[in-house]
């Protein structure tokens, strides 16, 4: 716990320097290649892991699905504010992903009243603060790590983390598609991966991981439709079962998880094509860009003991 919720000093931030890597994040891939290439028995030990992992979450949680839309759009907003403020603080593409992950199985077992939308944001900061923690040679302190309107105070959102611990069991160790992206990507295209190839492919992990609950899906399936996706964008079902016979663990995917993985990337691919064409058109700029410069004053957050949960029922979801 010391480690986590550590005092805002600048002693936290004494750390080893990191090694240098590539500002873009793809070197992050690196340590896959030399570990995860050609391992089938290492990737089979992750699938049955992420198998247990997932039935949990199954067996504990609620879909998302489930919650008032106010939440629905709160959850992009978030998603939103943590990965410009990963490229804003330099963390890898590995700590977004898994602070969603965080911010999903919190919200998966808890509520949050409706009048306090703050949660939400505070919640946003509380997750990507202990994903960096997690992940990152180098956290920045919890005072530098702000959302838009508000002013957290650091005590609050050691508070926060506390109660994201506490609900998670205190296991911050998950099973991302990440862990599966290189193995995938050899196994389907037969060579080393490219740095263009793994841009996209994330890229599809990212869009759709704002569609749909991070706990609908196994993060193998996530990866191995953003892989095939970026391989080949109009796959049938018959095609894309073909390619899922060439990799050497097949028992652990499901056919139909990853094609409906894989059509959903689709129609998002087609949407945001349908979007470039039309913030290409003349004057669309000078329209949405005006109104969407308003920005409200930023407020600072306090509340008092009654606010420790954050408007979060003691009896109905407590775990």
């Amino acid at each position: 716990m010391e480690e986590l919720l550590c005092q805002e000093n600048e002693s936290c931030l004494e750390l080893e320097e990191q090694q240098e890597k590539d500002i873009d994040d793809l070197d992050v891939f690196i340590d896959l290649r030399d570990n995860v290439g050609g391992d089938d028995h290492y990737v089979e030990m992750l699938f049955e892991k992420e198998i247990l992992q997932f039935n949990k979450f199954k067996m504990e949680d609620q879909s998302l699905n489930s919650f008032d839309n106010w939440v629905q759009f709160s959850r992009v907003d978030a998603i939103t504010w943590i990965l410009r403020s990963r490229e804003i603080f330099g963390f890898r593409i590995q700590t977004a992903y898994l602070s969603i992950t965080y911010f999903d199985l919190f919200l998966s077992r808890r509520s949050i009243d409706k009048d306090k939308s703050w949660a939400v944001k505070l919640l946003s900061v509380a997750c990507l603060s202990l994903a960096a923690k997690m992940e990152e040679v180098k956290v920045p302190l919890l005072s530098n790590i702000q959302i838009e309107d508000y002013s957290f105070e650091s005590k609050i959102i050691q508070r926060m983390e506390l109660l994201v611990l506490h609900t998670l069991d205190w296991k911050m160790i998950c099973i991302t598609p990440f862990s599966f992206l290189h193995y995938f990507i050899i196994k389907f295209k037969n060579e080393s991966s490219s740095r263009l190839l793994v841009s996209r492919t994330v890229g599809f992990m990212l869009a759709i991981i704002k569609e749909i609950n991070s706990m609908e899906q196994r993060p193998s399936v996530i990866a191995a439709a953003a892989i095939l996706m970026e391989l080949d964008h109009k796959l049938t079902r018959k095609a894309l079962e073909c390619k899922l016979d060439f990799i050497s663990l097949p028992a652990f995917l499901d056919i139909e998880n990853v094609f409906e993985c894989y059509n959903l990337m689709q129609k998002l691919e087609m949407e945001n094509l349908k979007t470039e064409r039309t913030v290409n058109l003349p004057g669309y700029w000078s329209t949405s860009v005006s109104s969407a410069i308003s920005r409200t004053k930023r407020k600072r957050l306090a509340f008092n003991d009654s606010d420790l949960d954050c408007g979060l029922p003691d009896e109905k979801r407590q775990r």
